[in-house]
């Protein structure tokens, strides 16, 4: 035996598909593959769930209770990647003790493999904004009005008169033409910012840890500030991740320079944002709030924010498709295979 998965339902809940992904593209490659999948959440230590441990050679454990006496017996392991309690990152202790016995063990903590399903998701939402279509949608339920879009008496029959459908009060229409500001232009952010730009809108961006390749790839102009940034923003996607350094990195100042009318796009983490000044600004009227993740999850059902004709939410989805999961196991294998 040289290859072998052991999946715990607690990875699963994160990741449903992509343990069985990973096993296909094993299986495709010739080798035997012991696949393993505990039925009891937490009940079964990894050693105890391998049929033969010290036949393995390949190992990736997801989410399944480990400890150094499981990994011991263990004994010609060549390869590994370990979850324990985090359903987003390695065990760095039982990382550091395989590496510290020669083992490889691979680092799958770059978020590449989501960035299609999150920036796609945050171009449909910037999309939903300007043309306010989950609040049509819903509307069309209930009434006959957002048909009738006649300002003038017109006796044609089907006459829909004037041909101008969206709020005269925010940025509106299409994307082309618009002024798209990103911040950060990492995986998520330089997929947004080339899409928006393949669209024909002006887009600029800001991340000072970026070389000016990675702006000049998605058509992005560079500037050199974040209040540079949101000063003349139409469109604002920060789409920086949160960590303990950029927790708030937008600050109040910047979300009270954004020009009345603007569309915030949320698609990374609230966190990244002060909250409290996007919740003042959209409960003002003043700014359109486009946002799939928020500083509370799940927001209260008498949330403010919730059902406004200036707020499109969704419920932190952005990440969850089928694609996101066949794409976290295609990037775990290729670590295998180029080791």
């Amino acid at each position: 035996m040289t290859r072998t998965i052991v999946v715990d339902p607690l990875f699963e809940d994160v990741w449903p598909l992509a343990a069985d992904h990973l096993h296909q593209l094993w299986t495709e490659s010739g080798e035997e593959v012991e696949f393993v999948r505990l039925p009891e959440e937490r009940e079964t230590g990894l050693a105890a769930a391998v049929s033969s441990p010290e036949s393995v050679e390949k190992l990736v454990s997801l989410g399944v209770l480990a400890s150094e006496d499981d990994l011991a017996e263990f004994t010609n392991l060549r390869e590994a990647f370990v979850m324990t309690d985090s359903m987003y990152n390695a065990d760095e202790e039982l990382s550091e003790y395989l590496t510290d016995r020669g083992v490889t063990v691979h680092d799958h903590t770059n978020e590449g493999f989501w960035s299609e399903s999150v920036s796609e998701f945050g171009l449909g939402l910037t999309i939903d904004a300007l043309r306010q279509i989950p609040q049509k949608h819903a509307a069309m339920a209930e009434s006959h009005e957002p048909w009738d879009m006649d300002q003038l008496d017109n006796e044609i029959p089907g006459a829909r008169g004037h041909q101008f459908a969206d709020d005269p009060n925010y940025v509106s229409g299409t994307v082309a033409r618009k002024r798209v500001r990103v911040a950060g232009i990492g995986n998520i952010g330089s997929r947004y910012a080339a899409a928006t730009d393949h669209l024909g809108a002006d887009v600029a961006a800001y991340d000072p840890f970026a070389d000016e390749p990675c702006f000049h790839s998605t058509g992005a102009r560079q500037v050199y500030s974040m209040e540079e940034l949101v000063s003349d923003a139409e469109i604002f996607a920060p789409t920086i991740p949160l960590t303990p350094a950029t927790k708030g990195v937008i600050t109040a100042e910047h979300i009270h320079e954004l020009p009345e009318g603007s569309i915030l796009v949320l698609i990374t983490r609230a966190g990244i944002c002060d909250m409290d000044a996007v919740r003042e600004r959209v409960l003002a009227d003043e700014i359109v709030l486009a946002a799939d993740v928020w500083d509370e999850e799940p927001l209260p059902l008498d949330d403010p924010l919730l059902d406004r004709h200036n707020v499109v939410h969704t419920p932190h989805i952005a990440g969850r498709t089928r694609d996101a999961n066949e794409r976290w196991a295609e990037h775990l294998d290729a670590h295998f295979g180029s080791a």
